[in-house]
């Protein structure tokens, strides 16, 4: 498709489901039923027919039920755009909504797509087990059912527990058990604070889910929050990974399913359609690190990004950075600079969880929606992945 010149590319009325505990609310509900939820409230929000929408763009870290293996395509379909549109499924470990909005604007940037829905979604509750030596029989004995999800939290290198690469970078770095309690606790509060002043609900499309033997429920409300995460319960908290440790179930993210949307187009093709784009995407940095201190990787992803963009830490109006562990932010804002009134507002992933092909996409829409309420300009949303690589995303505030 000739173009006279690179389309400005931007995205708008993001929405996702509220997150629900593992083995909780969501586990009921095929991934890609979810899915399609949050992507036709997307939809719905924007106020745009389906049938402008010509390609999905989509994420999901572990396949669940049998259709997850096609899960871009079915998602599409089950969502209402149209057929004929094209579907592309991305992973970029636990920066894999990051990257489906990416994947989008590339898309849209090349001239291979005009609109198209980016977003991303886990079924954690619903992965299986998998027995890996029965395809070509096994002589005699038992055969051993391997956890699927535990492939996810280990390191493909070393096979060790993310957790346990936090405690590199732990002591690598010389950060306190009370440090990390303090910001696990911190995170719930502002968590609950984002309940309570209607901010996170005001991105939330409520969702049926089974209740009972043959009954349904609305799920409203992210489900992990915790009011009694007080510093005092968090210290008591026993290591999670490693004897005489500092990362516990307190300070770490927790397991949560869900899902989350964004429309992605060029600037004036969204106004042309009637829709108002809530950011546009500026820039993005990927940087590889150690995997053994893979926390590490959100500071030189941040730091090339400035670099590139001529921008400082001072330049940015809010920061939301994954909170695999509090050691990841407590390392970015010692390293950086940056100010603790400008990063995670509204929680993270300690208190809402953490389904990676959901988060990069949560994270952009509550810096949209920070940076139009509260008028900024800039924010920066970043993470680490496992196996050692970080990721940096800049979005400019078009609400202003």
């Amino acid at each position: 498709m000739p173009r006279s010149q690179t389309p400005e590319i931007a995205f708008a009325a993001g929405v996702r489901t509220p997150l629900g505990d593992f083995g909780g609310s969501l586990k009921g509900l095929a991934l890609t039923d979810v899915a399609a939820h949050a992507a036709k409230a997307c939809v719905a929000r924007a106020g745009l027919p389906a049938e402008k929408i010509d390609h999905m763009v989509f994420t999901t870290t572990v396949p669940t039920d049998r259709d997850t293996l096609f899960a871009a395509r079915v998602v599409g379909v089950k969502s209402g755009i149209p057929q004929e549109a094209g579907a592309l499924g991305v992973v970029r470990a636990c920066a894999s909504g990051l990257q489906a909005i990416l994947s989008a604007g590339q898309q849209v940037d090349s001239g291979h797509s005009r609109i198209a829905l980016a977003g991303g979604a886990e079924a954690y509750s619903r992965a299986p087990y998998a027995v890996a030596e029965t395809r070509w029989g096994k002589g005699r004995g038992p055969q051993v059912m391997q956890d699927m999800l535990d492939w996810a939290y280990r390191c493909p290198f070393s096979q060790e527990y993310m957790g346990e690469t936090a405690e590199n970078l732990a002591a690598a770095y010389q950060y306190e058990r009370e440090a990390m309690d303090e910001w696990g606790a911190m995170s719930q509060a502002r968590a609950l604070a984002g309940i309570a002043s209607g901010f996170l609900g005001r991105q939330t499309a409520p969702i049926e889910v089974p209740e009972g033997r043959k009954g349904t429920r609305l799920f409203e409300t992210d489900e992990s929050p915790r009011a009694d995460a007080t510093p005092e319960k968090l210290a008591r908290l026993k290591p999670a990974f490693r004897d005489g440790g500092k990362v516990t179930a307190g300070n770490s993210s927790g397991v949560t399913d869900g899902a989350a949307f964004v429309l992605v187009g060029a600037r004036d093709a969204l106004e042309a359609e009637g829709v108002a784009p809530d950011a546009r995407l500026v820039d993005w940095h990927v940087v590889g690190v150690p995997p053994e201190i893979m926390g590490h990787g959100p500071v030189p992803a941040i730091s090339g990004l400035l670099d590139k963009t001529g921008l400082t830490i001072s330049d940015i109006d809010y920061f939301e950075i994954n909170e695999a562990f509090a050691v990841v932010n407590l390392h970015a804002e010692r390293q950086l600079g940056i100010p603790r009134d400008r990063h995670n507002l509204y929680g993270g992933g300690i208190s809402l969880g953490h389904p990676p092909g959901v988060t990069g996409v949560r994270m952009a829409i509550t810096a949209a929606q920070h940076l139009s309420e509260a008028g900024g300009r800039y924010a920066i949303l970043s993470m680490c992945l496992g196996a050692g690589q970080g990721m940096a995303m800049l979005i400019e505030n078009l609400r202003r």
